[in-house]
């Protein structure tokens, strides 16, 4: 029998042609499979090609009889069971590079649009909110000469550091790990514990995993320590925050506002966060770009072909 690839969701044909010449691939329409229609397909596919925003549970793991690989659509991973994968023995990569520049873009464009007030007077000046346009109302911050702080300083970090420099702003960061001493010369960084980048920048920029580690690693402490000139801006994982006590700092202005691509319960986003004028709100887009989306296809099955090929895929996870 030949092998099977099972796609959950629709995603760009145009970076899966080599897929779909050699192998016999089942991939939804613009609806995506269900939970159930997920369970059934499964079972006699040799690989799965997960997207970041689908859960691929224990249970949909074990459906899997002859599943050798999952080839996740996305750098992220924690939609997947690593344990109930790991079990199986089953290979898991994921697809780092195409999403590196638009996630970078996309927090810069969120500083811009919360620093400037940007979506904020697009609002107020549709529902004629805005009471006068004199030379001190509406007033924004700029960029320039402010201090980021980068809290994970990969890839998405480093493009995001380049960019943001080009605005004038100086950057330092936290890693778990320091960068390299040639590193942090090339990119103009150095490196400060969690606390005090929390306490000096005007800019927090979230760029870590989702792990046991990083679950509510920016809580009610953590925004106590910051400005309250200071924003804080997550396009990393919607747990790395915890909401309620985000909500809480921007109703008690410990912090100035706050710019989130992703939630703690996506795609359920809390209640007060959508009354807060102070904040800025994308569902999840920052790779959310047609380019990206054939990029990342494509790099998911770069990674399936090299395993179906007999090779090490190129971005292995587990």
């Amino acid at each position: 029998m030949s092998i099977k690839i099972l796609i959950t969701q629709y995603i760009p044909k145009e970076g899966l042609k080599e897929l779909f010449d050699r192998y016999y691939v089942i991939m939804p329409g613009k609806a995506g499979f269900s939970s159930d229609e997920q369970k059934e397909l499964i079972a006699d596919a040799d690989v799965l090609l997960s997207v970041f925003s689908s859960p691929v549970t224990r249970g949909l793991i074990e459906a899997g009889k002859k599943l050798k690989m999952i080839a996740n659509f996305g750098v992220g991973y924690n939609n997947i069971d690593l344990v109930a994968a790991n079990e199986k023995g089953i290979v898991i990569t994921n697809t780092p590079d195409p999403v590196t520049l638009p996630t970078a873009e996309h927090t810069v464009g969120l500083i811009l649009t919360l620093m400037r007030r940007i979506s904020e007077m697009d609002r107020k000046l549709r529902s004629d909110k805005v009471a006068d346009w004199k030379i001190m109302s509406n007033l924004g911050f700029t960029l320039n000469g402010k201090i980021l702080g980068i809290m994970g300083m990969g890839k998405i970090g480093q493009a995001t550091t380049r960019m943001a420099q080009t605005f004038g702003m100086t950057v330092v960061y936290h890693n778990r790990n320091k960068l390299l001493e040639a590193v942090e010369k090339g990119l103009n960084v150095h490196w400060l514990s969690k606390n005090e980048l929390l306490k000096n920048s005007d800019v927090v920029s979230l760029h870590v995993p989702l792990t046991d580690e990083t679950r509510y690693w920016i809580d009610g402490c953590e925004f106590q320590l910051m400005k309250e000139t200071a924003f804080i801006i997550n396009t990393s994982r919607g747990p790395v925050i915890r909401e309620a006590a985000l909500v809480e700092a921007l109703k008690t202005k410990e912090i100035a506002g706050a710019a989130l691509d992703v939630f703690e319960d996506e795609p359920t986003i809390t209640k007060d966060l959508l009354l807060l004028e102070n904040v800025v709100l994308t569902p999840h887009i920052g790779t959310g770009t047609i380019e990206t989306r054939i990029a990342t296809a494509a790099c998911a099955a770069k990674n399936i072909l090299a395993f179906l090929d007999g090779k090490e895929p190129p971005n292995r996870v587990s």
